[in-house]
């Protein structure tokens, strides 16, 4: 095995398939999730997934499995713009992470286009639905065999 890569989702990603669908798809979390397992284990790698509404969880879930994580996929959901809190866990842990959105942050409302995450992050995907995690997952599994 190569080990793992975190895979955390914010506030209100529980809803998905039910909330806004035309914004961000009728794909439920659990189904994505599944597929982004499918694709690190047949790439050699263990996902570690947590979904929470609560910044606590998420802080503390990064600071416990980063520590042997070799990367992290991030959807803060509405953290994102918010929280310094993640971003410091996300820096005490020192692995690579990836950004991660459904919709394109920057062509919705202004305080959105800010993100605490964007500028320690590898790289930022945003606007592809679903598709987002599957690119970034993809992304992360190259970027870690090119770092060896």
């Amino acid at each position: 095995m190569n080990g793992k890569i975190l895979l955390v989702n914010g506030p209100n990603l529980n809803m998905l398939g039910i909330r806004e669908p035309e914004k961000y798809g009728n794909q439920k979390l659990m189904e994505i999730v599944e597929e982004i397992d499918k694709i690190a284990e047949q790439n050699g790698f263990k996902l570690v997934s947590l979904q929470s509404n609560c910044e606590g969880d998420l802080v503390d879930f990064i600071q416990k499995e980063g520590i042997n994580g070799k990367g992290l996929i991030i959807n803060a959901g509405a953290y994102t713009h918010t929280s310094i809190a993640i971003r410091d866990a996300i820096l005490s842990v020192k692995i690579p992470s990836i950004e991660v959105h459904l919709s394109n942050i920057f062509a919705r409302e202004d305080f959105r286009h800010h993100s605490y995450l964007s500028d320690i992050a590898i790289g930022v995907i945003c606007g592809f639905g679903p598709n987002s995690y599957y690119l970034a997952i993809k992304a992360m599994i190259d970027f870690i065999a090119k770092s060896r």
